[in-house]
């Protein structure tokens, strides 16, 4: 059992490769942190997710694993391996399920290695923690890492950490767009990496009318540039007017932005759990996905809104009866263009959630 007190150990934190799945790791790692106060703790993660821990107090030091650019190929990892024995870690806890990854910090010389035995790789660490009996939130999922080795987990909520600047940075980029601190805003995020986990755009559209004109609210729509079109679409179908951030924000402003916030609304993706980790008021719809999974966590005034009954196998329905034989709910079927789980959700259903949500 470590103690609380901590030692001065070098660790090194071998995270995953997606936005929502690094805010999922960010209550491991103040778990971490507090077990080892004195400690020098480092996180191995992909590019795009540096965002995302940048600014933590948690954490000394980010070293970026860029698989696709410098670090691709032999000499790449290399490269990397050689840095990370200059580093002298004492530890790694890998939480990246990936063979690869603990194959790294085994040829980087870290004599303790942490992780759960997945692909095969129960070989390359020193200390294998057993795998939860049955499918649990991801948050847990780490955090049983933690567990496992002996180390006291008092908090499972998320962290995101932006600065006053960013704060400030978005402040002006709202009363450029005609939003004082006085109005009501509602951030609207329609954006999610795969077809299947987006609310049909007409309902956004309808959706933010009402919350214009019901809650007398001003509207953002909100996402990452790739999602530009999307929300133009949504834009053109609305009577009200709406502030458009899509690629206008870095990660830190888009955080600041939905801190801001009054309410947000957005499918399961990164800046639903964005929007969570700031205490923001949060309605997250989910269709093919499992809010049990990879819902929002921890403490926050959230709420879910899933309904799977119209993707039910035994009655034969959705986009594919014939694939969906046997299949569970959630299915996680990218291919599906029926979309009848989202489509279940009515405007209704989310206006009822929002005007709850804004009586808090």
């Amino acid at each position: 059992m470590i103690k609380s007190s901590g030692s001065g150990k070098r660790i090194l934190i071998v995270n995953v490769n997606w936005i929502g799945d690094v805010i999922f790791s960010t209550p491991f790692i103040k778990a971490i942190r507090d077990a080892y106060p004195d400690g020098y703790i480092a996180c191995l993660l992909h590019p795009r997710c540096a965002d995302i821990l940048k600014g933590s107090p948690r954490i000394d030091e980010i070293i970026i694993y860029d698989e696709e650019g410098r670090h691709k190929g032999i000499i790449g990892k290399l490269t990397l391996i050689l840095y990370l024995r200059k580093r002298s870690f004492d530890m790694a806890f890998i939480l990246h399920r990936s063979f690869t990854k603990a194959l790294l910090t085994y040829l980087s010389g870290i004599k303790e290695r942490i992780g759960y035995p997945t692909k095969s790789r129960g070989f390359l660490l020193t200390r294998t923690i057993g795998l939860p009996e049955e499918e649990v939130h991801k948050v847990e999922y780490f955090l049983g890492l933690a567990r496992g080795y002996g180390i006291k987990v008092s908090e499972n909520s998320y962290e995101f950490f932006v600065q006053d600047a960013d704060r400030e940075s978005m402040k002006k980029f709202l009363k450029s767009r005609g939003v004082t601190d006085k109005d009501r805003l509602i951030v609207l995020c329609p954006g999610g990496n795969w077809a299947p986990k987006r609310w049909p755009k007409k309902n956004f559209a309808r959706l933010a009318d009402m919350l214009a004109e019901g809650l007398s609210a001003k509207i953002v729509l909100s996402g990452a540039k790739k999602d530009s079109v999307l929300v133009e679409e949504i834009r053109l179908v609305m009577k009200s007017i709406p502030v458009i951030s899509c690629g206008e924000t870095t990660l830190k402003e888009l955080g600041a932005l939905l801190e801001r916030a009054d309410l947000v609304v957005a499918n399961d993706s990164g800046p639903m759990h964005l929007a969570v980790a700031m205490k923001s008021n949060v309605i997250a719809l989910f269709g093919p996905t499992s809010p049990g999974l990879t819902g929002p966590y921890g403490k926050g005034n959230y709420r879910v809104i899933w309904k799977t009954e119209g993707c039910d196998p035994s009655t034969g329905s959705g986009s594919h009866p014939e694939a969906l034989e046997g299949c569970e709910v959630p299915c996680y079927d990218v291919t599906c263009a029926d979309n009848r789980c989202m489509a279940l959700i009515t405007v209704e259903d989310v206006f009822r959630e929002a005007e709850g949500l804004l009586r808090l």
